[in-house]
């Protein structure tokens, strides 16, 4: 488990150099008091660990630019991948505002050593294309989603996959999130496709996806809370948190319309990941405590494994 005592985390994705594992998280100083306030000063911070449990924080990774930039608000969630070359590569949302709306792109960090960041020049290295996907003031959702970026590479040795939380730039507004989808021959040049998953599934958007394996057997995971289901979703009295959908492929498309609950509320941003005896774990961040207040720490890692073709979650229902 991992709490700052000054500071919110949330969102994180992980990383296994194959002697430690490397957390990269949101956060932002408690200071602010309301929570609510959190994503516009969020940074992306840096622990590490052996065991998934006992977490030493080592610095902070990037924080927003001096302004005008991309990220010149916030700097948001991402992941990182091993370059061709050995270089580690951080994509991350970055964050401005364009008339006190949320504008989001997609830029990039690379390291030799996982330890100092230094932000590529070329950034923001991919955008929102109209073609497919909303942009600023195309609905009544009150920001342009483009973020999330979850970077695998191609399973046949083609490049590079980036999924994105997304929104299709057509149907009712609160049913529009898609997972949306870019490629890459070197993780620069990036390409921006059709989403890989259709709108009308049952969400506002579809955020902190993860592609994963429990098994053998390859799921998406990903997050969304009740308030940003669609109303035919939220009127079946399923509820939000972490969920997931199998997919035969790692580069979909996805049914996200047959997406399950793999945890409450209680647990946001949840990502699997193999301990070191092999066993696939999930960690989440703690969202909501009994009391329905903010927690924003890190969970332990819980056992995850199929039961009768569900995927469940050990300790996972209470916060």
């Amino acid at each position: 488990m991992l709490r700052l005592p000054g500071a919110w985390m949330w969102d994180f994705w992980l990383v296994d150099d194959g002697d430690r594992y490397h957390l990269f998280f949101l956060f932002a100083s408690r200071a602010l008091r309301d929570e609510r306030r959190r994503h516009r000063r969020a940074a992306i911070g840096h622990a590490v660990s052996r065991d998934l449990r006992d977490w030493v924080q080592v610095g902070d990774v990037v924080t927003a630019s001096e302004a005008p930039a991309f990220d010149d608000l916030a700097t948001w969630t991402g992941s990182v991948v091993r370059g061709p070359d050995e270089r580690w590569w951080l994509f991350y949302t970055g964050v401005t505002l364009v008339d006190d709306q949320i504008l989001q792109t997609i830029g990039a960090a690379t390291s030799a050593d996982l330890e100092v960041w230094h932000k590529d020049p070329a950034s923001p290295l991919v955008t929102a294309d109209e073609r497919w996907y909303e942009r600023l003031g195309g609905g009544d959702w009150p920001e342009e989603a483009w973020r999330d970026p979850w970077v695998l590479q191609d399973p046949g040795g083609d490049g590079w996959h980036m999924l994105i939380t997304a929104r299709a730039n057509q149907g009712p507004d609160d049913d529009r999130g898609v997972i949306g989808h870019a490629v890459s021959p070197d993780l620069r040049r990036w390409e921006v496709g059709p989403p890989l998953s259709k709108s009308g599934s049952g969400f506002g958007h579809i955020e902190c996806p993860q592609l994963a394996s429990v098994d053998g057997r390859q799921v998406l995971v990903f997050s969304c809370l009740d308030l940003q289901f669609s109303a035919a979703r939220r009127a079946s009295g399923v509820t939000g948190g972490v969920l997931y959908v199998p997919t035969d492929s790692a580069t979909g498309p996805f049914e996200t319309a047959l997406a399950r609950p793999l945890t409450s509320d209680a647990f946001y941003c949840g990502r699997i990941i193999q301990d070191r005896s092999g066993q696939p774990v999930l960690l989440g961040f703690h969202h909501y405590d009994e009391a329905r207040q903010f927690l924003g720490e890190l969970s332990d890692p819980m056992p995850v494994g199929w039961e009768n073709d569900e995927l469940k979650v050990a300790g996972a229902v209470e916060a």
